[in-house]
């Protein structure tokens, strides 16, 4: 009787959980690049050059890649189909561009699951030649996934955090 007692607490406890932790899950990483922010602008509006810095585009040389429209423009889409789980399958589309202030672009990840997130590059000039490059991750968390949200944000975060040091050394070469 004790057992079912503690079996039930458990799930009484991961369902709180996921209630406290559910909705949208929001990332943001920050990183100071010595280039004048036109010309970062510039290489970060081409979806083709996320493969120079971005960690999920450099994990898989054999991902199977296609494009539709123009890069460089709203309305380009690039898909992508990995075998490597943590790449996995979907698409992201070009949503918004406005020179040399921000990027926004719209995931629709197939596998290894199904959800639909928001991206932005945020651009902010410190005057000369150099900018902040801000990039932002939202999408909804919700239950039982929303149990993992703090796992997935820390995750996530550094992830992206090691792409922006990437998007720094090829942007500062």
């Amino acid at each position: 009787m004790t057992a079912l007692y503690v079996i039930g607490a458990i799930i009484l406890i991961l369902v709180i959980m996921g209630f406290v932790f559910s909705g949208e899950m929001r990332v943001e990483r920050t990183i100071a690049v010595a280039r004048p922010v036109a010309n970062v602008f510039d290489f970060l509006k081409f979806t083709g050059n996320h493969d120079k810095f971005s960690e999920w585009n450099m994990a898989d040389p054999a991902m199977k890649k296609e494009y539709r429209g123009t890069d460089g423009q709203i309305g380009f889409v690039y898909r992508w189909d990995s075998q490597n789980k943590n790449v996995g399958a979907g698409e992201q589309e070009t949503t918004g561009l406005k020179p040399n202030e921000s990027l926004d672009y719209e995931l629709r990840f197939q596998r290894p699951m199904k959800s639909v997130a928001k991206g932005h590059f945020i651009l902010k000039s410190t005057g000369g030649n150099s900018c902040y490059v801000t990039w932002i991750f939202a999408g909804d968390s919700t239950f039982p996934m929303s149990i993992m949200k703090p796992l997935m944000t820390r995750m996530l975060g550094s992830s992206m955090q090691r792409s922006l040091n990437n998007l720094k050394k090829v942007l500062q070469a």
